[in-house]
């Protein structure tokens, strides 16, 4: 994989594990030469995995909507901003940049990207590993939360498998890298009036 975006908070959360996952993951994509795509943000968790990047040369390119391009915001030391109008072209933008998704802690914008990015791999709109780093068992009620949508006929098993799950950054990226899209079985059938 050449880049992958990464979809994560804004905030720090209060348990400094979360940004040493940052760092370590950071760290994992300019030991592999993986470009980083994010929200172009300086602070939280963005910041933080940008910074890790940026230290070590390693490639960055940040894309934030213009409502957010604020002094406070965004990161002036990442020379590839890509600016858009707003949010929803903000995930166009990254999904044509991307060879896969990652997942760190983060809040109500984090969850709608991760979903956004396995709804379009349900659909087969793409075919790209979409990977949760479970720090600390941050995502175990989400989790949950899949596995009763697959229990209760919501979420079919085959697609609950599109999510791939580590707690660890090498776990993570070895599945990956093995990741075998599903193959697409199914035939739309056309409506005749």
């Amino acid at each position: 994989m050449n880049k992958i975006v990464v979809f994560c908070g804004s905030s720090l959360g209060f348990n400094p594990i979360y940004k040493e996952a940052a760092i370590t993951l950071g760290n994992y994509f300019v030991n592999n030469n993986i470009g980083l795509v994010y929200g172009g943000g300086k602070i939280g968790m963005m910041g933080i995995l940008a910074d890790t990047i940026l230290a070590k040369k390693g490639e960055v390119i940040g894309v934030i909507p213009k409502l957010l391009e604020k002094e406070e915001v965004i990161h002036a030391d990442v020379e590839k901003m890509i600016v858009c109008k707003n949010m929803s072209e903000r995930k166009v933008i990254m999904s044509k940049l991307i060879d896969g998704y990652i997942t760190l802690p983060g809040g109500f914008g984090t969850l709608d990207e991760l979903f956004e990015a396995l709804t379009l791999n349900q659909l087969h709109i793409e075919q790209k590993p979409v990977g949760l780093l479970n720090i600390n068992g941050f995502f175990d009620a989400t989790l949950l939360q899949l596995n009763k949508m697959v229990a209760e006929g919501y979420l079919k098993p085959a697609n609950r498998k599109l999510l791939l799950v580590a707690d660890s950054v090498e776990e993570l990226m070895l599945k990956m890298n093995n990741y075998n899209p599903p193959k697409v079985s199914h035939v739309i059938n056309k409506v005749v009036r």
